[in-house]
């Protein structure tokens, strides 16, 4: 039975046509063994949340009991905020976030998307996280991480030389971490 890895695109006018191309790196570098799942999330302006929050669970319930999950920018954002907000009954073999922007501010379209104050309480310690972001991310500051490193320090951090926001469209250090489970 082939693993099956749930990747969430990040957001932005074509970010999920951008993205694919990260999920393709992921397919590509992973091989038969797994099936990359990459679905296409919408924004709903009328919601806090954008509508991401519940589409997120519908992907998650349509997999299997095992689940990777892994997510590129807003998409790892939104991974890590329903992961704290939300029992999931699958086992989740391990969360892979590329970028995670930390919300944070008092503007009122930001207040859906912010992770509580103690987020990382809620996350199931069981969950191997890895953490990525490149030096040079010209959309979410390098900086970013670093609030993510002090909430969850039994993440392993992989900090990237070059690539930019999009990684260069490569993510074979991302799957070399996803095989080593």
């Amino acid at each position: 039975m082939k693993k099956q890895i749930l990747f969430i695109h990040g957001g932005g006018e074509g970010g999920y046509k951008a993205d694919t191309k990260l999920a393709d790196s992921l397919r590509k570098e992973l091989g038969d063994a797994y099936e990359v799942y990459n679905p296409e999330i919408h924004f709903n302006d009328t919601l806090p949340d954008f509508g991401w929050l519940k589409q997120i669970g519908k992907e998650i319930s349509l997999t299997g009991e095992k689940i990777i999950l892994a997510g590129h920018s807003f998409g790892a954002s939104m991974l890590l905020k329903y992961l704290s907000e939300n029992r999931v009954q699958k086992k989740i073999d391990g969360l892979f976030l590329a970028a995670p922007p930390y919300w944070s501010g008092d503007e009122d379209w930001k207040q859906g998307i912010k992770l509580h104050k103690n987020f990382a309480d809620s996350i199931p310690k069981d969950i191997p996280i890895f953490l990525y972001h490149c030096k040079d991310d010209e959309e979410v500051p390098f900086t970013h991480l670093k609030f993510y490193t002090q909430n969850l320090p039994q993440a392993t951090v992989r900090k990237i030389t070059g690539g930019g926001h999009q990684f260069n469209n490569d993510l074979s250090f991302m799957a070399k971490d996803m095989k080593s489970l």
